[in-house]
């Protein structure tokens, strides 16, 4: 019988398979290509909305501290003590003694200005922030009343008169509810700036004790408001023998600076007030500047974008506007391939001197 002839069957040849191999391995390479290009895509959006949702908080909580600076303020702001027995009073700092920015006494022979500016002076210790710009990284010290917590709801009166180590307070009947007790959960601090104001004039004093009806302002407190020794007065010493009515104030003396934590941690912006301990307001902001629209009382003009007014001798009471810019650097961190951002606004000096250009 015979069998049926059977033709080879026909593969591919080795050049035939080179060349699909190769097709194989250029569509392959340009789909990683593909995939990688997406993956950078995604980290760099990611880094981006994280740099700037910490910058836009940090930009937040700062505009509404500085739109309120100077409020509730005496016009022109506040003398602090000065004088033979007095000495430097201090700001950004706590109760344990540490001061959070190099610069730390109150300016131009102790005054209290709505607004402080730190030319400069912005991070805590002068540590090295490398992806910072060389030149500048500032703090800011805004200082205003606390309208929250009624404390001018109270009677003051001095235990002591012409003494000016405490007062003593009683709600005032004529306020319907009667305001919480001033230790209660949000009230009154061992730390806290109290404004006093009388027929007598104005002072400042840091609590150090506290009970239920009384506030205590003694020497040697971290900030070195209490200084009833100074021959000049400004103190609440020389203001406690007025007559009645004294009315009292919390104030909010907010100051703003950079940190470099230990430990390898990125920096980031901490809001310190009055004496109390600062925390932290946003991570892996760099850089901090600041810039003052301010009115020159000399030149009758508006000089634009001043950096360090106090150290051209423009007044801080004349500021018409605050420039922020904040710089932050992405926390995600891919192949070394940080995003630094800025982001700049403007707020208005609400509170501080207006000079009337039409008169």
């Amino acid at each position: 019988m015979k069998m049926p002839k059977q033709e080879p069957g026909r593969g591919f040849t080795l050049l035939e398979l080179m060349i699909a191999m190769a097709l194989g391995l250029i569509v392959m390479a340009a789909m990683t290509s593909l995939f990688k290009t997406g993956m950078n895509s995604t980290m760099l959006v990611t880094q981006r909305a994280e740099t700037q949702q910490n910058m836009r908080a940090a930009i937040d909580l700062m505009v509404k501290d500085i739109s309120m600076a100077g409020a509730g303020l005496p016009s022109g702001g506040i003398q602090l003590p000065t004088g033979v027995g007095s000495s430097a009073t201090k700001f950004g700092c706590d109760q344990a003694g540490a001061c959070h920015i190099p610069a730390h006494n109150y300016p131009s022979t102790n005054y209290m200005f709505g607004v402080l500016p730190g030319f400069s002076n912005g991070v805590e210790a002068n540590a090295v922030i490398p992806a910072a710009p060389a030149a500048i990284n500032d703090s800011i010290t805004s200082i205003y009343a606390d309208y929250n917590f009624p404390l001018f709801e109270y009677d003051v009166t001095f235990p002591v008169p012409g003494n000016g180590g405490s007062i003593s307070l009683a709600p005032n009947a004529s306020f319907v509810p009667a305001p919480p007790a001033i230790n209660s959960a949000g009230g009154i601090q061992v730390g806290d700036l109290i404004m006093i104001s009388n027929t007598a004039g104005t002072a400042v004093g840091e609590v150090t004790g506290i009970t239920a009806t009384s506030l205590t302002f003694a020497n040697l407190d971290p900030l070195n408001f209490n200084q009833t020794g100074a021959t000049v007065t400004n103190n609440i010493a020389a203001i406690s023998g007025a007559a009645p009515p004294t009315v009292a104030y919390r104030l909010f003396a907010v100051t703003y600076y950079l940190t470099v934590p230990a430990a390898g941690q990125t920096p980031r912006l901490m809001r310190q007030v009055n004496g109390l301990t600062p925390v932290p307001v946003a991570d892996d902001i760099i850089n901090l500047q600041f810039a003052y629209d301010i009115y020159n009382s000399t030149t009758s003009a508006l000089d634009a974008n001043q950096p360090n007014p106090i150290g051209v001798g423009d007044s801080p009471n004349l500021m018409q506007k605050i420039n922020i810019v904040v710089m932050g650097q992405s926390m995600l961190n891919n192949g070394n391939k940080s995003q630094n951002l800025f982001l700049a606004t403007s707020v208005s000096a609400r509170n501080m001197a207006f000079r009337n250009r039409y008169q």
